[in-house]
């Protein structure tokens, strides 16, 4: 069971919802919940770059009374900065030019590509004891009452998972903003998700909310061909394909991502 976030900040919770939340201060991505003592939590801020692009700026992970602050290219135990591989009261961290990943004994492992995507995978034995902006993980996609309807909406959860610090300077999206339809890009979308190099991905994955993510994407581009832009969501695809056992193709081109 896999949570991940990646590209124009799209969100997938251990339950399979995807959605779409833009803040920029520090949030409880995926944390044990049950009181009193927690195993784990996973922290994670977003910032803008200097393309205007969402990038993970920081990581922090606690594990019982062990933290680690994940930066690109920079590791900090405890206080410490560390060199990789590096091993630990149950901890793994390993990290190369393009990944760091850490792998905890206790059920937890966290793949973060430095940039935008991160994923958390976490042992069934906390089913039902997450909160976080993965969700609950009881196998339950709440889709309608999260999304359409209701008085709940991506933007209000995701402000409710805010670490609220005496000293942050972070506005809080607008909960009130709409998401534009996208339905015009579908087409575009779903040739490059359903293209011949992800034939082994069909069945493994949903394909319909990929598709739209891709088709948000391409409504926030705005007719920009930057490559963060198209390639970000088709990236997250392909990397769940093979987290799930597929085997993508080659889908990058000279002229495409």
């Amino acid at each position: 069971y896999v949570c991940s976030t990646w590209g124009n900040n799209h969100f997938k919770t251990f339950d399979g919802d995807i959605y779409q939340f833009p803040g920029i201060c520090e949030y409880n991505f995926a944390s044990d919940c049950r009181e009193p003592y927690k195993e784990f939590s996973v922290h994670i801020q977003r910032a803008l770059n200097s393309n205007n692009h969402p990038e993970i700026q920081y990581i922090l992970l606690t594990i019982k009374d062990f933290t680690v602050y994940l930066r690109p290219k920079v590791i900090v135990v405890d206080g410490q900065i560390v060199k990789t591989p590096y091993y630990s009261s149950g901890v793994l961290i390993e990290s190369n030019d393009i990944y760091t990943k850490v792998y905890a004994k206790l059920g937890l492992t966290l793949i973060w590509n430095q940039e935008d995507a991160l994923m958390v995978e976490l042992d069934s034995k906390f089913n039902n004891h997450t909160c976080g902006l993965c969700g609950d993980y009881n196998g339950v996609p709440i889709y309608n009452e999260f999304i359409s309807g209701g008085d709940y909406n991506s933007i209000t959860y995701g402000n409710l998972q805010k670490i609220n610090k005496p000293n942050a300077k972070c506005e809080d999206p607008d909960e009130t903003q709409a998401l534009p339809s996208c339905n015009g890009h579908r087409d575009e979308c779903e040739s490059l998700l359903t293209s011949s190099a992800f034939a082994d991905c069909r069945l493994r994955l949903n394909l319909e909310m990929y598709i739209q993510a891709c088709m948000q994407d391409k409504c926030a581009c705005n007719g920009n061909e930057d490559s963060f832009c198209l390639c970000s969501t088709i990236s997250e695809y392909s990397r769940q394909c093979s987290h799930a056992g597929g085997r993508p193709g080659e889908w990058r081109t000279h002229n495409f991502c």
